[in-house]
């Protein structure tokens, strides 16, 4: 389910581009000293939203430069630090530790292992760090696996499991705007899942597997599915407009207006495709 809460590149200024940049070359960079090289193989640009929606609202001291890196060696990148990027690269690697473990336990494949024993060596300091976080991340993952295998026929029970998983993740600090952040997550999880399922419906039913949609009995309904998401981001972004933000408040609108549709529209547009074609 990583990919989603991404920008719409084309959409952004250059001085946005690069500064979307540098917080997503940040956080490989804050994975790169806290955990280690192996680990920025999880590296995802939806951590940079993170770091971007608790940056704008909390406004820290960042330091700036530039390095070159494994994926870049030619051409020194720019990079952002501060509290909150090092806060997305420790999300980041505790969410693909528990997703590569989930994928061994679902699907066997040996890449899954592997990856869940790079990140897991990890998972004991992150967990002490922040405890909270990783409680709900190891608690609804269980939840969910627990409800796609038992073929919930409910879409809104497996979106809410991880709805409330995102939903710890966007709060760092219990103080005025954890209600406004928890709600945010929460129907931005939501939307992810339900998306994520859409996505998928075709493969999922190909190969048998668990599908909230197929489960629910609606088949390929469009119409309907884009009733769940556009609900889910409604609540979200009401929520997400309470937050008194200024800094990045652009690419954050971008990302949750626009960019956050581009793997659904995708999906729709070779949906429709395939139809003609067939």
């Amino acid at each position: 389910m990583f990919g989603f809460v991404i920008a719409s590149l084309e959409e952004l200024s250059e001085e946005q581009k690069n500064r979307y940049q540098s917080v997503y070359c940040g956080i490989c960079r804050a994975i790169r000293e806290a955990d280690g090289q192996l680990c920025r193989l999880g590296l995802s640009y939806d951590m940079a939203f993170l770091a971007l929606l608790l940056m704008s609202l909390y406004e820290p001291d960042e330091e700036n430069g530039r390095g070159r890196c494994i994926a870049h060696p030619a051409k020194a990148r720019p990079w952002t630090d501060n509290e909150y990027i090092r806060y997305a690269a420790r999300m980041n690697v505790a969410l693909a530790a528990y997703k590569a473990r989930d994928d061994w336990d679902d699907d066997g494949k040996y890449s899954a292992k592997l990856l869940a024993t790079i990140f897991g060596r990890h998972e004991a300091e992150i967990s002490a760090a922040y405890p909270r976080q990783c409680a709900a991340i190891e608690s609804c993952i269980r939840r969910l696996s627990a409800l796609e295998k038992a073929q919930c026929p409910n879409p809104d029970e497996p979106a809410g499991c991880f709805g409330e998983l995102m939903a710890e993740l966007l709060v760092v600090h219990e103080d005025r705007w954890a209600e406004d952040l928890r709600q945010m997550g929460f129907f931005l999880g939501r939307f992810i899942y339900l998306a994520d399922a859409a996505i998928d419906y075709r493969r999922d039913v190909k190969h048998g597997k668990y599908n909230p949609f197929a489960a629910q009995g609606c088949g390929e309904d469009f119409e309907k599915w884009e009733q769940y998401l556009v609900l889910a981001m409604a609540q979200c972004t009401e929520s997400y407009e309470r937050l008194p933000l200024v800094e990045d408040k652009g690419i954050l609108d971008n990302i949750l207006y626009s960019g956050i549709w581009l793997s659904y529209r995708r999906m729709q547009r070779e949906s429709g495709k395939e139809n003609q074609d067939g």
